[in-house]
């Protein structure tokens, strides 16, 4: 059975290394993205670590969470409550700053500062999944009075400065300072289809230290998230520009999320590449793959080249020059350019530069998504569990080579249409979220656990509120169910049998509601 505990992956890269919670791998479905924002300073910044101001440790505090985490194969409950600790740092405005893989899914808070014996209830007021930050409120906001906020650097640190990582890891109770230096700086893709700078140092960021803050001079450049799996002295930080556009996001309590371009772009570097183009060296920046929109008026094209964004140029791996040192990939400057939903680009097209204002949106609609923070609708109909197909639902048979196997030789739509976007015929899959309740309605059907519905009754069906629709309206005695998929087949169900079997079912298996609020509302709502 499925178990989804809350806490971030990056590829290769595991947050489960900052605060103490074991974590599955989520897909990043959209590296290349950004928010419009104010543009920021990126010259690197020389900051040299000198003597420790005594009001950083008195402003890092030990964050406690209990967190209830959906089970998107039991999606009618929720996944066992698991203590967690992680770090925070308070910041202005009578806040703390702390990674949102530490309180996601949280139902109880509660921070603790350095040398002192009590812990403060706190709340979470806003949270950024994509991009790993989380602000918590305290109940006594009297707890400010002696603990002032750390000071944000505004530049980048160069590579090679020293730094000290704050937190709490395990190993002892008490404040842990370690110090690094900047190994790199990069524009990467952090999670649930986001992507933004990412600072790599060689302090030791262990569990519990996420969500702490890291430090040259006297100035926090950045938040502790990451360690790498398996490497040693890898550490990751979020650097203060991505917590900066998180704050500035989060300021009416919600994060929207960043905006980005979503086009599959490819680098201009092998010479037969550039021949079919008919471009000659004087020409660099990446081709367009395949343009986000097949839209007749998206102004991106197929074999487009893509040579500036705004003013910056781009080089054939995609990249761009940030002061004399740094380079990092174009999307990156997104976050900065782009004003009133579009980013000014200038291309090659057909050998002749033109410029184009392409639109960016703060989310990629996929087929599959993830589950953007809340728990699962379901629907049970007898001894059946219906739910949507999640990132979290792939996430927990990921690991299971077997499964993913068959579902590739069945050419079931998990696996194929994994990436796509939902159309007018399909908003999103429908699966069998979980084995059949033991029931002699199903006798004889081998278990569906993971199988996608095609159709009831000969009807297509669109989303799992269409489904309940479907299920509702019908007035056939039987039931035809048909799957998407090569091999497998095709359920018979007496229609009046399943519904005077779902209360016992429910009464047999401990389950409060034969449905989420939002799926009860459809069952229940009259017929035209």
């Amino acid at each position: 059975m499925l178990r989804f505990a809350a806490a971030l992956m990056l590829a290769g890269v595991s947050a489960v290394a900052a605060a103490q919670i074991p974590a599955p791998s989520l897909p990043s479905t959209a590296p290349n993205v950004a928010v419009p924002a104010t543009p920021a300073p990126v010259a690197a910044a020389s900051q040299v670590a000198g003597p420790i101001a005594p009001n950083i440790e008195n402003a890092v505090v030990k964050v406690f969470s209990t967190l209830r985490a959906p089970d998107p194969g039991k999606p009618w409950s929720k996944a066992a409550p698991q203590d967690v600790t992680g770090s925070g740092v308070v910041i202005e405005g009578k806040r703390i700053l702390t990674n949102a893989h530490v309180v996601g899914y949280a139902s109880q808070v509660q921070i603790q500062a350095s040398q002192s014996g009590d812990k403060i209830p706190a709340t979470v007021v806003a949270i950024g999944r994509g991009i790993d930050l989380a602000i918590l409120k305290l109940d006594d906001e009297s707890f400010f009075d002696t603990h002032p906020p750390v000071k944000r650097a505004s530049l980048l640190p160069d590579v090679r400065e020293a730094v000290f990582a704050y937190g709490y890891p395990t190993g002892g109770s008490s404040l842990s300072i370690t110090k690094g230096i900047v190994s790199r700086i990069e524009f990467v893709p952090y999670n649930f289809g986001n992507s933004g700078l990412r600072i790599q140092i060689d302090a030791a960021i262990n569990p519990g230290n996420s969500g702490g803050p890291v430090i040259a001079g006297d100035q926090m450049v950045g938040l502790a998230f990451a360690g790498a799996n398996g490497a040693q002295n890898i550490g990751y930080i979020i650097p203060n520009e991505e917590v900066e556009l998180f704050l500035r996001d989060a300021r009416d309590g919600h994060y929207d999320g960043k905006v980005g371009m979503f086009d599959d772009v490819q680098t201009l570097e092998n010479p037969a590449l550039r021949t079919y183009l008919k471009v000659d060296k004087t020409v660099e920046g990446v081709v367009v793959h395949r343009p986000y929109s097949n839209d007749p008026a998206y102004p991106l094209k197929e074999w487009d080249i893509i040579t500036r964004i705004g003013n910056d140029a781009i080089d054939n791996q995609g990249m761009v020059k940030l002061g004399t040192n740094l380079r990092v990939r174009f999307q990156y400057r997104v976050q900065q350019l782009a004003k009133d939903g579009k980013v000014a680009l200038t291309v090659v097209r057909n050998g002749q530069p033109v410029n184009i204002s392409l639109p960016v949106s703060r989310a990629r609609k996929l087929l599959i998504s993830d589950l953007g923070g809340g728990y699962p609708s379901y629907f049970i109909y007898g001894p059946i569990v219906f739910a949507r197909a999640s990132a979290e639902f792939l996430s927990g048979i990921a690991g299971n080579a077997n499964v993913l196997q068959s579902l590739a030789y069945n050419a079931s739509p998990l696996v194929t249409r994994r990436g796509e976007e939902p159309d007018a015929q399909r908003e999103e899959l429908v699966i069998v979220t979980s084995p059949f309740f033991p029931h002699k309605l199903v006798t004889g059907y081998s278990n569906r656990f993971g199988s996608v519905i095609y159709s009831i009754n000969k009807v297509p069906v669109k989303s799992l509120k269409h489904l309940v629709a479907l299920l509702r309206d019908a007035k056939d005695e039987l039931i035809v169910i048909h799957f998407d998929q090569r091999a497998g087949e095709t359920m018979v169900l007496p229609r009046k049998a399943m519904l005077d079997a779902t209360e016992g079912v429910l009464t047999d298996n401990g389950i409060r509601q034969q449905g989420s609020a939002d799926l009860m509302a459809v069952w229940n709502a009259k017929v035209k």
